[in-house]
């Protein structure tokens, strides 16, 4: 019994000192940065959008951009002009424990605050530390009606 609780203070010491996250607090991390990532629409901030991207991003809706550069260049217009054309929060986060992808869902607005879409994104940690969103998919509200039962 005495090795047991042992190895468990010693194995809780280790988690403590390597700074290991729980799954709460790596939500947390995710959708402070999904907020942030919003912000930039609404401070008309292009290059913050584009430091969230990460490299290898894929984008997809009404087609599908593939690349930081891509995506950026895709963005841009959205930036430009004073008044945002949408915004978004997030809703909807889970975090793997390994604390590697997070994903992020919610609602997209438009100016007059009306319900517009939905949007899907997929974090990845990077080695920096940073959350930096791999894949991003917008659609429209679903007025789809009563759910009916399965079979």
């Amino acid at each position: 019994m005495r090795k047991t609780s042992s190895l468990m203070t010693s194995l809780m010491l280790v988690a403590s000192v390597s700074g290991a996250a729980t799954n709460a607090e790596l939500k947390e991390e995710v959708r402070q940065t999904e907020t942030a990532f919003a912000k930039t629409m609404a401070d008309r901030d292009h290059a913050a959008f584009a430091s969230f991207l990460a490299t290898d991003t894929v984008f997809f809706g009404r087609g599908v951009l593939r690349g930081k550069a891509a995506v950026a260049d895709a963005w841009k217009s959205s930036y430009q002009g004073q008044a945002a054309p949408f915004s978004w929060a997030p809703e909807h986060v889970e975090v793997l424990d390994s604390g590697e992808l997070g994903f992020s869902s919610g609602p997209v607005f438009d100016p007059a605050g009306k319900r517009v879409g939905t949007f899907n994104s997929v974090w990845r940690k990077e080695k920096d530390g940073k959350w930096r969103i791999v894949f991003d998919n917008g659609c429209p509200r679903c007025d789809c009606g009563e759910a009916k039962p399965n079979p």
